[in-house]
C-alpha cells in the first residue's frame, strides 16, 4: 500500500517522529555514501583524481541548490494543497513544477557542458586536474535531468506525507552508485569518468523505480495527460518560494566559504581540525534540520486544511523532539570526542586531535541553539513565510563571519573561537526569529478562539 499520510487528522507527536526518522536516515546515508564515493576514487585512482572530483563540488552544489530550492518551494505549496483537499490545484502544481524543472535542467545541462572548463578556470582549478574535472562535470551534468526528477518525485511524495519511499529509493541508488564505482573505477579502470557514469546511471535507475512505484501505488499522481498542463500563475508562486529557499542555501555556502578562507590563514593543523569537526557538525545538525523539515510538511498540510490548533500543537511537538535530540547529541559528542577525532587522523597528529576535541566538547553544549533555530525555521516554512527563513539565515551567517573575524583574526583567540562564532550566529538568528514567532503564536491563539 502507498505510504502517503494525511497529517491533518489523528495523533501528532508519534506520526511527526515517524515522518522524521526516514528523513534523518536518508541524509545520514547520503553523507556516508558520498564519503565512500570519494574514498573509492582516491584509493584506486589517486590524489589528483580525488582533487578533480572534490574541486567540482562548488559548481555541482550550485545546481543542486537551485534544483532543491525549486522542489522544496513546490513541496510546501503541494502540502498546503493536499491538506486543503484541492486535488485539481495540486495536479496543476505537480505538472507545472515537473515541466518547468525539466526545461530548466536541460538548459542548465547544455550551458554547463559547454562552459565546464571556463567555469573551472574561474574558481582557479589547477591545470593538472582540470582535464579530469571537466570530464567529470560534463558527464554528471549530462544526467542533471535525472537529479531533478528524483528530487521532484521525492519532495512530492513527502508533501503527501510519505517520507519512507524516497529513503528506500535513495538507498537503492546509493548502493548502485557504490557498486558502479567499484566496477567502473576499480575493476574497469575508467577513473574519474567511470565515477561520473556510475552516478548518472544510478540516478536514472532511481528515477525509473520512482515512476513505476507512483504508477502502481499513488493514483493521485497518475495524471495522464495532466502531466502536460502548464499554469503560469502557479509557476510564479513556485519560483517565488523556490528562489527564496535556494538563496537561503546559497547564503549558507557563501558564509562557510568566507569562514574557510579565514581558517586557511591559521596553518595546516587548524585546517585539518576544521575539516574534521565540520564533518561531525554535519552529522550532528542533520537530524535537527530533518525534524524542522517534518514540521514544515505537517504545518503546511494543516495550514491548507485550516486546522490552526494542530499547527500550534505540531510546532510544540516538533520543538520537544528537537530538545530531546539536542540533549542526546550533546552527551554523545562530549563523551566520545576523542574517539570521534581518532576516526579522522592518526595518533601522531596530536595537535589536530587536541584542537578537534576542545572544539567538539565546547560546541556540544551549544547544540540546543540550532535545535531551536531549525524548529522555528520549519514553522515559518510551513506557514509559507520563507522570507523570515532567508533573512534569519543571512543574519546567522553575517553574525558568524563577523565573530570569526573578530575572535580569531583580531583577538587571536584560537581554534575554539570557531565554536563561539557559531554561538554568536545562532544567537543573532534567534533574536530576529523569536519576536516574529511570538507574534505568529499570538495570532494562532486568537484564531483558535474565534
Amino acid at each position: 500500500m502507498a505510504q502517503k499520510k494525511d497529517m491533518t487528522k489523528g495523533k501528532i507527536t508519534l506520526p511527526l517522529i515517524a515522518f522524521t526518522v526516514p528523513l534523518v536516515l536518508g541524509n545520514l546515508f547520503q553523507l556516508t555514501y558520498n564519503a565512500a564515493d570519494s574514498v573509492i576514487v582516491g584509493y584506486f585512482v589517486g590524489e589528483e583524481a580525488l582533487a578533480a572530483v572534490g574541486t567540482s563540488a562548488p559548481l555541482m552544489n550550485i545546481a543542486l541548490l537551485l534544483i532543491s530550492g525549486l522542489c522544496m518551494g513546490a513541496s510546501i505549496l503541494m502540502s498546503a494543497q493536499y491538506g486543503s483537499g484541492d486535488y485539481g490545484l495540486l495536479s496543476r502544481q505537480i505538472s507545472t513544477t515537473f515541466l518547468a524543472g525539466c526545461g530548466f535542467s536541460v538548459l542548465f545541462s547544455i550551458v554547463t557542458i559547454l562552459l565546464a572548463r571556463p567555469l573551472l578556470l574561474l574558481i582557479q582549478v589547477p591545470e593538472e586536474v582540470i582535464g579530469e574535472a571537466s570530464a567529470y562535470l560534463r558527464i554528471v551534468f549530462l544526467g542533471i535531468l535525472f537529479t531533478f526528477i528524483y528530487n521532484f518525485l521525492a519532495n512530492t511524495l513527502r508533501a503527501l506525507g510519505d517520507s519512507k519511499t524516497p529513503l528506500y529509493f535513495l538507498m537503492i541508488s546509493a548502493v548502485l552508485n557504490m557498486a558502479g564505482d567499484v566496477l567502473l573505477v576499480a575493476v574497469a579502470g575508467l577513473g574519474v569518468p567511470g565515477s561520473a557514469v556510475s552516478t548518472v546511471v544510478s540516478e536514472a535507475f532511481c528515477c525509473l523505480l520512482c515512476a513505476i512505484y507512483i504508477r502502481k501505488k499513488i493514483p493521485l499522481l497518475c495524471l495522464g495527460r495532466g502531466w502536460l498542463v502548464f499554469d503560469k500563475k502557479l509557476l510564479g508562486r513556485t519560483i517565488a518560494y523556490g528562489s527564496t529557499s535556494a538563496m537561503q542555501q546559497v547564503c549558507l555556502q557563501v558564509g562557510k566559504t568566507v569562514i574557510q578562507a579565514m581558517v586557511n590563514t591559521q596553518g595546516v593543523s587548524v585546517m585539518a581540525a576544521f575539516t574534521a569537526v565540520n564533518r561531525v557538525d554535519d552529522f550532528a545538525y542533520t537530524p535537527q534540520q530533518n525534524i524542522g523539515h517534518a514540521m514544515t510538511t505537517f504545518i503546511a498540510q494543516n495550514k491548507g486544511a485550516g486546522h490552526k490548533e494542530r499547527i500550534r500543537k505540531g510546532f510544540q511537538a516538533g520543538m520537544l523532539t528537537e530538545a530531546v535530540y539536542s540533549v542526546f547529541i550533546c552527551a554523545v559528542i562530549f563523551l566520545a570526542a576523542p574517539q570521534i577525532m581518532g576516526l579522522f587522523t592518526n595518533a601522531e597528529d596530536t595537535e589536530v586531535v587536541s584542537l578537534g576535541i576542545s572544539y567538539l566538547r565546547q560546541i556540544s553544549f551549544m547544540y540546543f541553539l540550532p535545535c531551536l533555530t531549525n524548529g522555528i525555521q520549519g514553522f515559518f516554512r510551513g506557514m509559507g513565510d520563507l522570507k523570515v527563513t532567508l533573512y534569519s539565515t543571512f543574519m546567522n551567517m553575517l553574525g558568524r563571519v563577523a565573530a570569526v573575524w573578530l575572535l580569531m583574526m583580531v583577538f587571536s583567540m584560537g581554534f575554539t573561537s570557531l565554536a563561539w562564532a557559531n554561538f554568536a550566529g545562532w544567537a543573532v538568528m534567534l533574536l530576529f526569529e523569536v519576536p516574529l514567532l511570538a507574534k505568529q503564536m499570538k495570532w494562532l491563539s486568537a484564531a483558535e478562539g474565534q
